[in-house]
């Protein structure tokens, strides 16, 4: 497979609200790489993975209530740190969670988190990770054996790691991720964290006391059994991935299945949300 990739340079109007849904939408495509620019989002995709119709299912892209025109251009070699460092600024979530990259100076934060940013899902710029963080920041989950359900960078794996989480299971289906994964836990020290790659049909058997889930809605949905399957008694789950028109879906789905309903982060249009087993 060759390095040349599509560069997708999008202006949003309105940017931040419309810059987030068209990340998480790309994100369920080939687009595997996004920074955010002065006028909204630039997404990358690898040439041999892009079709001329790869854009056409984007819902965003047909709402009124955006504006939003885009640019494309070739790009041979892409050098994602150089694109971060001009672009990525380091995230404080409540004062007690700062994640950055290797290049930012170390700040006195309760929970320093180190993330090679090479793409925005997981970096806790996007509101589903800063919402999960919040979750996690408030909980105690010292000894609870927790996974990390798509994991992304693993940033949420590290930060129930430094807060005393083991063992932990992070799993995503995406080859970037999980190596991507790998090198962040290890840039972080942790020494409890297993990374894998798959799908829910890698929980098999397995049980936690923790299932952190941030997706989207129909993989949720679609594989929901599977995770109350494995959560064990009193057993904690955060969901997030999805819009506040989306939580009576979600809702239905966790009622059906025993889990109860405990609490609602949201910022914009994005929620996340708590249950007990």
């Amino acid at each position: 497979m060759s390095n040349i990739y599509l560069g997708y340079h999008f202006t949003i109007e309105p940017k931040e609200l419309g810059s987030e849904i068209l990340v998480a939408e790309l994100g369920e495509k080939a687009f595997e790489s996004f920074t955010e620019t002065e006028n909204g989002i630039s997404a990358f995709v690898k040439k041999d993975l892009w079709d001329e119709n790869i854009l056409d299912d984007i819902y965003i892209l047909q709402s009124e209530e955006f504006k939003i025109e885009y640019t494309i251009e070739e790009i041979d070699q892409v050098n994602w740190n150089e694109e971060w460092e001009k672009n990525f600024e380091p995230i404080d979530v409540d004062g007690k969670c700062h994640v950055r990259a290797p290049f930012h100076p170390k700040t006195d934060a309760e929970f320093d988190i180190v993330i090679e940013p090479k793409m925005s899902f997981g970096t806790g710029h996007h509101e589903t990770t800063h919402m999960m963080i919040q979750h996690l920041l408030e909980m105690d989950v010292k000894g609870l054996k927790t996974l990390d359900m798509g994991c992304g960078t693993a940033i949420l794996a590290i930060l129930a790691e430094m807060k005393g989480a083991e063992p932990i299971d992070a799993i995503d289906i995406d080859n970037w991720c999980y190596l991507n994964s790998i090198e962040n836990a290890e840039r972080n020290n942790c020494r409890h964290i297993s990374v894998y790659e798959g799908d829910a049909a890698l929980l098999a058997g397995k049980s936690y006391d923790l299932i952190i889930a941030n997706i989207n809605r129909n993989i949720l949905l679609n594989d929901m059994q599977s995770y109350v399957d494995c959560l064990n008694k009193n057993g904690i789950i955060l969901f997030s991935g999805f819009y506040e028109e989306d939580i009576p879906f979600i809702d239905a789905s966790c009622t059906e299945k025993g889990l109860t309903y405990v609490k609602k982060i949201q910022r914009n249009n994005w929620v996340s949300l708590k249950y007990v087993n």
